[in-house]
């Protein structure tokens, strides 16, 4: 079976899995104060001061979380809480928990803008600055679309929402270990990233949060200095730390190797009649591609290529088992029927040129089927 679904979930790297076994017997509270306790914190600590360096922060404004829905919702539902009341901006095309806590939000009477992509699914800083109002206090933009690949000018839209006043969140998780990013480098104010999307541990996320910014905690508690409650675990936040030093230092030479193949496996999917492509043509992180097959079965298509030996997606890992459209791909202009019978195919450490040569003829076949 060939796995190109990496938008989805990345394996535990081999490195990464090594080097939690040498931290694996540490239980300890990290609060605690004991000797079990010193311990944990030690691994606990030493890992946030990685993370916090290799991404442009400080130790303090590193918050480990769950996952990165989990920052994402911290993120908004925190800063917003917080807050009181006021407007947040947005888009159409943000991961699933960012929408889940903008529709909360307005449940609780704060308005809220959604800015509409192009047929690229890109949007731009002048659309974020026509959106600003006199209460808006929290510009939210991914740095890379979970779907589509593509990237947005995160570094224009932060200095948008702080020449007005506003705060600024990415969802880093598709784009930390993908493509070069730092929070100082983007001047953003709140950055969500994951551990499992760049070949860490599952279960664990964070969210940096720049010193000075007011965040009621989603989980009430001590940890994390009062923003995160609950105990964490050393062992997955070392295997965090560990996956993005491994990642942000094999970056170079893997993000030019997944660019020719995605060339490649482009090359190939598109030579068949009736495919089109989704998201920007350049501006797209190096992994991933998003296909329309117009004229075919959309669940059959899906089938055929698990059936053939190829994973793949049909939109978001979020929206697995879902009959409904990608919301991505509606807000980009596909008909419900077309955002249906599209694939994303995403690559990763592990897939070989011969890989995507197989997964252009299965591509093949799977329309084949799919229009039958």
């Amino acid at each position: 079976m060939i796995y190109l679904d990496y938008a989805a979930t990345t394996p535990l790297d081999p490195e990464v899995r090594e080097a939690m076994r040498g931290v694996e017997e540490v239980f300890g509270n990290p609060s605690s104060i004991h000797r079990f306790g010193q311990e944990a914190r030690r691994v606990l600590e030493g890992a946030r001061e990685k993370v916090a360096a290799l991404l442009g922060a400080r130790p303090r404004e590193v918050v480990f979380t769950a996952s990165g829905s989990e920052a994402d919702a911290l993120a908004l539902m925190g800063v917003a809480l917080a807050r009181g009341k006021g407007h947040v901006v947005s888009t159409e095309v943000e991961h699933a928990a960012v929408l889940g806590a903008l529709r909360l939000l307005e449940r609780l009477g704060f308005a809220v803008t959604r800015l509409k992509p192009d047929r690229h699914g890109l949007v731009y800083p002048e659309q974020v600055a026509k959106a600003l109002r006199p209460d808006t206090f929290l510009v939210s933009v991914m740095t890379a679309n979970n779907e589509l690949g593509t990237l947005y000018p995160v570094r224009e839209m932060a200095e948008v929402a702080h020449r007005h006043g506003a705060l600024f969140h990415t969802d880093a998780v598709q784009a930390v270990g993908q493509v070069p990013f730092r929070m100082d480098a983007v001047g953003a104010d709140l950055v969500s990233l994951s551990a499992h999307k760049f070949y860490g541990p599952k279960g664990i996320g964070a969210l940096l949060v720049r010193h000075g910014v007011d965040l009621m905690p989603l989980v009430p508690g001590k940890g994390e200095g009062g923003r995160r409650g609950g105990t964490l675990s050393p062992l997955l936040a070392h295997g965090m730390a560990v996956a993005l030093e491994k990642a942000l230092r094999v970056l170079p030479e893997e993000s030019a190797r997944l660019l020719a193949l995605r060339r490649r496996l482009e090359e190939g999917l598109m030579a068949v009649e009736g495919v089109e492509l989704n998201g920007h043509p350049e501006h797209r992180l190096p992994k991933l591609v998003n296909v329309t097959v117009k004229e075919a079965d959309g669940e059959a298509l899906l089938l055929a290529m698990d059936l053939l030996g190829v994973a793949v997606s049909s939109g978001s890992a979020c929206s697995a088992g879902s009959l409904e459209p990608s919301h991505v791909l509606l807000a980009i202009g596909r008909s419900p029927e077309e955002a249906r019978a599209s694939l994303r195919f995403s690559l990763g450490r592990f897939t070989t040129p011969a890989e995507v040569e197989e997964a252009v003829a299965a591509f093949r076949e799977a329309v084949r089927r799919a229009r039958a």
